[in-house]
């Protein structure tokens, strides 16, 4: 398995670790009614992240952001895999983007401004620099 596969499965793993920090404060502080239900916004009243804690709310959107940067870390990965074009460079990007990733975990829970924002963009620049590596 390539580098690249390798730190992919990583961020899938770290993914469901992220799912669990959220779920668990996020099912405590919420009614199981309102966990349980279609969790239609009329009949509860507005949006569940709504009634979340600040902390469990920046986690719950930390997920979120976490699934919209694997897809194109996904994406990259394959291109380099596929296409044969794994190299040093590639390696190391993946490794910055999953470093990335990581530490966007607490920078987000603990509103951490603006390195928030420069973690995520390292991440991103991680993962345009391996797509941009595969072309030439």
């Amino acid at each position: 398995m390539t580098t690249e596969l390798t730190v992919l499965a990583l961020a899938a793993l770290l993914q469901a670790v992220q799912f669990v920090l959220m779920a668990v404060p996020a099912n405590i502080e919420l009614a199981p009614g309102e966990t349980l239900s279609p969790r239609d916004r009329d009949k509860l009243g507005g949006d569940l992240v709504d009634k979340l804690s600040p902390r469990t709310a920046r986690l719950y959107r930390a997920l979120s952001n976490h699934f919209e940067a694997l897809i194109l870390f996904t994406i990259a990965v394959l291109v380099v895999t596929l296409g044969d074009q794994s190299s040093t460079l590639t390696r190391a990007c993946a490794w910055v983007y999953l470093a990335a990733r990581v530490l966007y975990v607490p920078a987000y829970a603990f509103g951490w401004v603006p390195w928030r924002s420069l973690i995520w963009f390292v991440g991103f620049g991680a993962t345009f620099l391996m797509l941009l590596a595969a072309l030439v």
